[in-house]
């Protein structure tokens, strides 16, 4: 099934990010550590090239993605322009407390009371964008959740006489090109829950952990480990936790959830979705045949297209 999702506000959130970043001099986009080439959302770069504004590029939850991972993630965006990438989680507080001097050395000539650094946050729904605002003025002035696009417009909020920050709302194209990247936002909670099928993004993810985690697999669920296909883990987790329909049948919409639930949670151990090596592949394929999940390959750099 194809993923779609583009709730009605997003339309004008384009539109005023375009007219904001007219009036910003450097942009923090987050992204998720696990997943960042599917979290990205090609129409920020394009906004901002087109002003020539330099990039805070943040893949939050670092804690819960492979740092081995996370680390051939950094050498491909560190080749890109402008840029400035950094892994961290919003959750460190010593990691929040560095963001504002690290977006503020892209345009050391704003950094004073006369020209202050106008900062425009940006990514993705529900990567971290206002808990990112909130971590950095210590205070609650942006609504979070669990669910995506909670944030619908943009707020501005003052930092200190030398620095205001810019929260936007979570910014999606009108159409998700590749399923791959569907399936891992949908597995990430990114998108609406009304746009996809529990069952088949449990699959595509139980699929990616035997290819790639099974270890994790096993110290969590233990017998799922040893399931041949994805349809076999989500089958594996009801037996294991007694989930159970009439009749005696396995619970596989349960068991779906708990896989996912678990994911997003972090509770099965540090996991990527993808590497820059599966991203190239992905993209090398035809969009309409994406395969839903591929092996790793060996460590080098990708610049995407």
């Amino acid at each position: 099934m194809a993923i779609r999702w583009f709730p009605g506000h997003m339309a004008t959130a384009r539109k005023e990010a375009g007219e904001t970043m007219a009036k910003t001099d450097v942009v923090i986009e987050v992204l998720d550590a696990r997943l960042p080439g599917a979290s990205t959302n090609s129409l920020i770069s394009q906004l901002r090239l087109h002003r020539q504004r330099p990039c805070l590029k943040i893949l939050n939850k670092a804690d819960i993605a492979d740092p081995a991972v996370t680390a051939a993630w950094l050498r491909v965006y560190g080749a890109e322009q402008m840029t400035k990438t950094v892994a961290m989680s919003f959750k460190s507080r010593a990691d929040v407390a560095s963001i504002p001097r690290l977006a503020a050395s892209l345009v050391p000539h704003r950094d004073s009371t006369f020209k202050p650094v106008r900062i425009m946050v940006m990514g993705i729904p529900n990567v971290g964008k206002s808990t990112l605002i909130n971590a950095i003025l210590k205070r609650k002035v942006a609504s979070t959740g669990d669910e995506p696009a909670i944030t619908r417009r943009q707020s501005r909020h003052d930092l200190n006489e030398r620095m205001e920050l810019v929260d936007t709302p979570g910014l999606m194209g009108p159409s998700i090109k590749y399923h791959s990247d569907g399936l891992m936002l949908a597995a990430s909670h990114a998108i609406g829950r009304n746009a996809y099928i529990d069952d088949e993004v449990a699959t595509f993810l139980a699929e990616i952990l035997l290819a790639r985690y099974p270890a994790l697999l096993s110290a969590r669920y233990g017998e799922p480990s040893v399931a041949h296909d994805g349809p076999g883990v989500i089958e594996a987790i009801a037996q294991q936790r007694g989930f159970r329909i009439r009749g005696g049948e396995p619970d596989y919409a349960k068991a779906a959830l708990v896989l996912l639930q678990d994911f997003r949670n972090g509770v099965l151990g540090r996991i990527s979705l993808e590497t820059p090596q599966t991203r190239a592949a992905m993209l090398a394929t035809p969009a309409s045949v994406a395969p839903a999940a591929m092996s790793e390959g060996e460590d080098e750099p990708f610049q995407e297209k």
